[in-house]
């Protein structure tokens, strides 16, 4: 962050075991809390080398080939890294968080902790035929002021803005229970979350840190693209953002993979529906202007 088990109507577990996941009727795969936390602890580095590294934690979660590749950011220390799922339909879920950190720390909430659940997010949903395609997105620099996302962003052509439903941004987990940004989040696709949450007994709260800075999902509202943005800051763990405090220890790991169970099945239950979404003259669309 830079500063300034499936729904069909209900969730029920099914009993077939497919690798090391438990295949859900929300159509989507659950996966063991050690392969969670195994990809989390990878978080060494400065930025290109955790670039590589997630990018190897694509390919570990099954995303090769042509699936996957690097986007050259210009005038950033590292390339997007961008994994996607192909769905059936010409409609986009985008999925995305940061990989860069700032000098203190360690940078594990941070927001490795964002970073390192997209190849599990995509390992999760990739068991199953998907309407939508996703495309999964560790951006680079945004510590910087977001330049991996507005990057991609600005070359995205009319068409492919017009395919993206919705970009969900994930930025700093797992040092509280899964929060939503709503001033920075589409009411409908909250709504929906919300439900979600609900029908697991998931924990999901709502705080706007909004006096605190901003994150990738800004690169994305600008463009007229709704967003839903989850994090976990806190007054009380504000003071662990960009100190030596960010470190592994620092994160609740039952927390984290709450967190990581919510955004699985809530990304499948997307694919599955059409959530409503805030009329387009009430989506903020923000000014240009420098974080």
């Amino acid at each position: 962050m830079k500063k300034k088990y499936c729904l069909a109507g209900v969730l029920a577990l099914l009993l077939t075991v497919a690798a090391e996941c438990r295949a859900q009727a929300a159509h989507y795969c659950r996966l063991e809390r050690e392969t969670i936390e195994n990809r989390l602890r990878q978080y060494g580095g400065e930025d290109a080398e955790r670039g590589a590294t997630l990018a190897r934690l694509f390919e570990n979660a099954g995303c090769v080939g042509d699936r996957l590749r690097l986007q050259p950011v210009l005038n950033a220390d590292a390339a997007n890294v961008l994994c996607t799922l192909e769905g059936s339909s010409g409609k986009v879920i985008v999925v995305g968080a940061h990989f860069d950190r700032v000098d203190a720390g360690d940078g594990v909430a941070d927001n490795w902790s964002g970073a390192s659940l997209l190849p599990s997010l995509y390992q999760s949903l990739s068991a199953e035929k998907r309407r939508h395609t996703f495309i999964f997105i560790g951006f680079s620099d945004e510590e910087e002021g977001f330049i991996g996302s507005r990057f991609y962003v600005d070359q995205l052509t009319e068409e492919e803005m017009d395919s993206i439903r919705v970009m969900i941004n994930l930025d700093t987990l797992g040092l509280d229970s899964t929060l939503v940004w709503t001033a920075k989040s589409d009411p409908g696709m909250v709504a929906l979350l919300d439900r979600v949450a609900g029908t697991l007994g998931l924990p999901l709260h709502t705080m706007d840190v909004d006096d605190i800075g901003d994150s990738d999902g800004s690169s994305f509202r600008k463009r007229g693209i709704p967003t839903v943005t989850l994090h976990s800051v806190t007054r009380e763990n504000l003071h662990i953002l960009h100190s030596e405090d960010d470190k592994y220890s620092a994160l609740d790991i039952d927390d984290y993979y709450d967190t990581y169970n919510l955004i699985a099945a809530y990304l499948a239950v997307l694919d599955q529906r059409e959530p409503r979404l805030a009329p387009p003259e009430n989506r903020a669309v923000e000014d240009e202007k420098t974080e």
